[in-house]
């Protein structure tokens, strides 16, 4: 038997997934809730194999409940449910632990494989995702060949420091940060200045 709950807070849509998921034999809904800090209250007193859960909601959000649920029971599986397939709410999910993301508009069928699957330790994504997929694979390569300093440093660009600031910052040279700067252009693939700004923003500017 699988154990699921449901973070969701329109209730005409997690009082449907709990109908459907249930039609399957193996699959028992414990509970619902509207929103994370909610559900973090019913997990305490039982923690579910599987949680569904939408990303945008009052309270705690899906990216915030993740965490949370990782660092009670990092064996408790995680799935994020979106309107969208965007890439940066994607990638924040993995980031915080999740093990799959399924779109809403998909079928039912698809969500009920999903949560067989997670459960099975596989990881899940909706089909219609392959292009979000591969940007993210492309960026996690590129941060891998950026050195500590240089993803810091990085950090600290999209927090809109100059090159002076951050020297003073590190406790270096200005000269330092600059050779950095014009390596991590160089390993990026970028044109200047302006292109790494504009990375590093993309990359870290949303979470701070």
């Amino acid at each position: 038997m699988i154990t699921v709950a449901i973070a969701e807070d329109h209730i005409s849509l997690s009082d449907g997934l709990q109908l459907f998921l249930e039609q399957d034999p193996l699959i028992r809904v414990l509970y619902a809730a509207s929103n994370g800090v909610e559900m973090m209250q019913r997990i305490e007193n039982s923690l579910p194999d599987v949680v569904l859960t939408d990303i945008s909601m009052p309270d705690m959000n899906g990216i915030e409940l993740c965490k949370a649920i990782k660092k009670l029971r990092p064996t408790t599986k995680v799935i994020a449910l979106s309107m969208f397939d965007n890439t940066g709410a994607i990638k924040d999910m993995l980031d915080a632990g999740a093990d799959g993301y399924a779109l809403k508009s998909s079928p039912l069928i698809h969500l009920r494989q999903a949560v067989k699957d997670v459960y099975e330790g596989k990881v899940y994504f909706d089909e219609h995702m392959t292009a979000q997929l591969e940007e993210i694979k492309s960026f996690k390569v590129k941060k891998n060949i950026l050195s500590r300093s240089e993803r810091d440093i990085l950090v600290s660009i999209a927090r809109g420091l100059s090159s002076q600031e951050i020297a003073e910052e590190r406790g270096t040279a200005i000269s330092t940060v600059n050779k950095h700067r014009k390596n991590m252009i160089q390993k990026l693939g970028l044109s200047g200045k302006g292109e790494l700004q504009q990375y590093a923003q993309e990359q870290h500017g949303h979470s701070n």
